[in-house]
């Protein structure tokens, strides 16, 4: 276990893959026309932003571009966490 923090990059590598990942599982890559994770961690504030433009006629694209931020804020909950021990 470590004690150590994880970098700002890493935390803001794993904010956006978790938000990614969201996405991409609620739509097919080839559905989504266009999408925006924006991803700052300074001085331990934590923003997360997303936008998703995606086909409504299934799912609610603000429902899932929500959804996809906070997937982001709990990885990095649960990368300090880790760290912590």
């Amino acid at each position: 276990m470590s004690s150590e923090e994880p970098s700002d990059e890493t935390v803001v590598e794993t904010a956006a893959e978790a938000a990614e990942g969201v996405i991409f599982s609620r739509y097919k890559q080839s559905a989504v026309r266009d999408f925006d994770v924006t991803v700052s961690f300074e001085e331990g504030v934590l923003e997360v932003d997303v936008y998703l433009n995606a086909p409504d006629d299934e799912r609610d694209p603000e429902q899932v571009a929500d959804d996809a931020a906070l997937a982001a804020r709990q990885a990095v909950d649960d990368l300090f966490e880790d760290a912590s021990g």
